[in-house]
């Protein structure tokens, strides 16, 4: 195997690995945040929420998900 092509390799590498940190990442988050939501069901009975505020939700979080690509 050349240079050349261990170098093509190298380079084309990097999308498993940004899916498996990029998992890891928001399966974390996702789980910090069922945490903080029972905490505070545990403290203040059981959440809830309207479909407004769900909306709102899904709304910044595709905001959010726009931005990370626009990076």
């Amino acid at each position: 195997m050349g240079k050349e092509t261990k170098a093509i390799t190298t380079i084309d590498n990097w999308g498993p690995k940004a899916l498996v940190i990029g998992g890891a990442i928001g399966a974390a988050v996702g789980v910090a945040a069922a945490y903080l939501l029972v905490q505070r069901a545990r403290a203040e009975g059981a959440p809830k929420m309207s479909v407004g505020e769900g909306v709102k939700i899904g709304v910044l979080v595709f905001g959010l998900l726009r931005s990370i690509t626009n990076l």
